[in-house]
């Protein structure tokens, strides 16, 4: 029987941020990955921002294997068969230290974890962990590959379905309408190909969200990054839509749909797909956060909900980081004390919401409600297309004047629509 200070379960960026930061301090750390290695199975999003996490981990960055600054923010309002794109770009974007970077998980969290295991810690790969060991009603251990393994505290970083939190009674199962289905596939694609269709130059990257048609009006979204030599490129879909949205569809259908939209097509011509990935993401917000801790055990990342979409931007790999970070620093106090219990390692709580973290769930906890509205995903689109379709359409004979042109669409019962949803956002 094996006896460590700390298991972290998961390698994924809240796993690897605890096991650095503890090895870090001398503490004696080992995480459990059950793929083959670390980010073999980590696909979540595409971009991580760093403001947020840069002086948690001040030497990771400069050598951290990122792929392209952001520097071009779009977002598409994609209807049947017109689209309405925005593009912003700041002089802020293009200044260090750089706001956020596209990230290949697949690289980068192999690369975090050689840096834990430089400063101490301990990984086993190709091990998938069964069971929580309890014990006088205290986590003491988990069952790996049928192995006991015995710590003072498991951090549980086994992603959005977590088996552990279940096993240690800190949640039920959860609701469906918190949670949504990602598709991704990563598209080689000649560097400079990428610069010249994204007017991008040397390492300067972009993001586009889009909305609409891209999920059949359906809540959730696609979404594509451009790393250095390829396009990362997806959609997400809620998974109660998919169970109970009439007609239904395949989520991978929508994926296909996608790239077939004259609006992407160009932009993958000459592409070749070399990964396809699917992902579960929490969407329930500050609603859907459960217990963070108990006895002899911790939640971070994914596994402690702590992922959010506002719409206009998508979170959840800065708050793993800092979520790990804060689980380690947790630890590190109780060691001191001997006191693993859950009212020691409440502390947790009490640093998460005194950091950025809770604090934008707080700010943002009506968005998930907002985001419910089917008119954002289906109706809006469909308006704003028709409008500006009218708008720039130059017939054979006289063109109406612009006013009554918008006018015609923006009836009483409309407007009184829009102000209700317009009061929704503000809540946002």
């Amino acid at each position: 029987m094996e006896k460590f200070d700390v298991i972290v379960v998961g390698a994924g960026l809240a796993g690897l941020a605890a096991a650095y930061t503890l090895a870090q301090a001398g503490v004696e750390v080992l995480v459990i990955e059950k793929g083959d290695y670390p980010g073999a199975k980590n696909v979540t999003g595409g971009r991580l921002y760093v403001n947020p996490v840069r002086e948690l981990f001040p030497d990771l960055w400069k050598k951290a294997p990122l792929e392209r600054f952001i520097t071009r923010e779009g977002a598409s309002i994609m209807a049947g068969e017109r689209s309405i794109n925005v593009e912003y770009c700041g002089s802020e974007l293009s200044q260090e230290p750089y706001q956020s970077y596209s990230i290949l998980r697949a690289k980068f969290d192999r690369w975090f974890a050689k840096q834990a295991e430089r400063k101490g810690a301990m990984l086993v790969s190709k091990s998938r962990v069964d069971d929580v060991i309890i014990e006088n009603e205290q986590v003491v251990g988990v069952w790996a590959g049928g192995d006991e393994l015995r710590a003072d505290v498991i951090i549980a970083c086994d992603g959005v379905l977590s088996l552990l939190a279940e096993k240690a009674g800190l949640r039920t199962l959860g609701n469906p309408k918190d949670y949504a289905v990602g598709f991704k596939e990563v598209i080689e694609l000649d560097s400079t190909l990428i610069e010249e269709r994204f007017g991008l130059e040397d390492n300067e990257g972009a993001a586009r969200l889009f909305m609409g048609e891209v999920t059949r009006g359906k809540f959730g979204g696609g979404f594509l990054y451009t790393n250095k030599d390829s396009l990362s490129l997806g959609i997400v879909v809620g998974i109660k839509d998919l169970m109970e949205g009439s007609p239904t569809v395949q989520a991978p259908v929508l994926l296909d749909e996608f790239k077939q939209r004259p609006e992407i097509a160009r932009l993958i011509k000459g592409g070749e797909s070399v990964e396809y990935s699917a992902h579960v993401i929490p969407e329930g917000g500050l609603k859907a956060i459960g217990k963070l801790y108990g006895n002899g055990i911790l939640l971070a990342g994914d596994a402690a909900g702590l992922a959010m979409n506002i719409g206009v931007t998508v979170r959840g790999m800065e708050y793993a980081l800092a979520s790990g970070y804060y689980a380690a620093q947790v630890v590190m106090e109780a060691k001191e004390k001997e006191d693993f219990t859950a009212n020691s390692l409440s502390v947790y709580e009490k640093l998460l919401n005194d950091s950025f973290v809770i604090k934008d769930f707080i700010a943002f906890k009506e968005a998930p409600t907002v985001l419910d509205s089917p008119r954002f995903f289906k109706h809006y689109p469909e308006l704003m297309g028709n409008i500006m379709k009218d708008v720039y359409e130059v017939p054979a004979g006289p063109k109406d004047r612009l006013y009554p042109t918008i006018k015609k669409y923006l009836t009483f019962k409309e407007m009184w629509s829009m102000a209700g949803d317009m009061r929704k956002v503000m809540k946002i």
